[in-house]
């Protein structure tokens, strides 16, 4: 029988199942990142963000816990305009970050899990 409703997936990190090559990636050419507050400014002002679904910190959560099934989905919807950076109270690079996860989802892909 069929109630409507599903039982909630768990919502914890496998450490040793996380992939983290992109992330290392990522920070090793924008070490910037490390400084993020996730105070919302970027997903405040983006206009990506105000057409579609996209948020940059749903991004950097999703990098963080290694799971790039998603990632290059999400990464697509933005549009490199670079109001992320005039609002970083922190002076983040996120126009960078996103074309570094580009890249690196890119290698990934290319490179046989390689990077």
């Amino acid at each position: 029988m069929d109630f409507g409703f599903s039982p909630i997936e768990a919502r914890t990190i496998d450490f040793d199942k996380m992939d983290g090559r992109i992330l290392k990636y990522v920070l090793q050419y924008e070490p910037s990142l490390l400084v993020c507050l996730s105070c919302g400014g970027c997903t405040a002002t983006c206009s990506a963000g105000n057409l579609t679904d996209f948020n940059i910190r749903r991004i950097q959560l999703m990098l963080r816990r290694g799971e790039v099934e998603n990632l290059q989905t999400e990464i697509n919807k933005c549009m490199l305009c670079g109001k992320c950076l005039l609002i970083c109270p922190r002076g983040v690079n996120l126009r960078n970050v996103v074309m570094l996860i580009k890249k690196a989802l890119t290698l990934y892909k290319t490179e046989n899990h390689a990077i």
